[in-house]
């Protein structure tokens, strides 16, 4: 069964960092992407990056572009999102989530079935 479990969540003041981590059940290369997506409170649920395990290419929001870096380990079957300068319109859930193919927008929610449960990040101004 397919699990993904974040971790590294919390409250941080503007212009802190945080990092995000996502352990993935099994060998992250049976996926084919793997991203985080966010859901802020009254909004969508929205892609934020996303990494193709396989060669690293990766593709950013425009909104965290610059500040946010993901990354995998694929030894450690992980996914990381690192996030700099951190602003209030941040604070979301984050989850990850997989996918075994790469089929449609990497940004497309509708286009991932595995899900994590989710980790909480909140920016203070």
């Amino acid at each position: 069964q397919v699990q993904l479990v974040e971790s590294g969540g919390g409250s941080v003041q503007a212009g802190g960092s945080v990092r995000l981590s996502c352990v993935a059940s099994g060998n992250t290369n049976s996926y084919s992407r793997m991203a985080w997506f966010r859901r802020a409170p009254g909004k969508e649920r929205e892609g934020v990056a996303r990494i193709l395990t396989f060669s690293g290419n990766t593709v950013y929001a425009d909104s965290v572009k610059g500040r946010f870096t993901i990354s995998r380990d694929n030894a450690k079957n992980a996914v990381y999102l690192q996030m700099n300068s951190l602003k209030p319109e941040d604070t979301a859930v984050y989850y990850c989530a997989a996918a075994v193919r790469a089929v449609g927008s990497s940004m497309d929610p509708n286009n991932y079935p595995y899900w994590g449960q989710g980790t909480q990040v909140t920016v203070s101004s």
